[in-house]
């Protein structure tokens, strides 16, 4: 927004960006290292306060070597742990969800209920296609 009019900078001018945010402006090396320092916070967030999340880490931990052992075939085994990063993205993405549905409001709301159950809807799908994954790599 242009402060004097109200209205939208035009984009290309790198104006928009600016006012996003203050580190969108970031860019080269700079905005690589902030997205992995970013993305370090976000994990460590997520294992600090998210007891879903850490208890899916402890079943990757034994799932991914898991999948070297069981196997020989590589694509069996990607498809193997592919399933199981898939199951901790979405986790990530539903604590997101309900960090940010609890930041607007604690109070019971219909609208925050179908969020919240959305997202861990999202979270039980991940997990069934690992069963799935597993199953069909390991029969081959």
């Amino acid at each position: 927004m242009n402060n004097q009019t109200g209205r939208a900078a035009a984009p290309g001018n790198g104006t928009a960006t600016r006012r996003e945010s203050p580190h969108k402006g970031k860019t080269g090396l700079r905005r690589v290292v902030n997205a992995f320092l970013y993305s370090l916070s976000g994990l460590n967030a997520a294992l600090k306060h998210e007891d879903a999340f850490r208890q899916e880490v402890i079943l990757a931990a034994f799932l991914i070597p898991g999948a070297f052992l069981l196997t020989h075939d590589n694509l069996a085994r990607a498809l193997m742990i592919g399933s199981v990063l898939l199951v901790l993205v979405v986790e990530l993405i539903n604590s997101a969800i309900e960090a940010t549905v609890d930041r607007i409001s604690l109070k019971d709301h219909e609208l925050a209920k179908r969020a919240k159950d959305i997202g861990s809807a999202s979270v039980f799908i991940a997990m069934m296609n690992v069963i799935v994954m597993w199953g069909l790599a390991l029969s081959m």
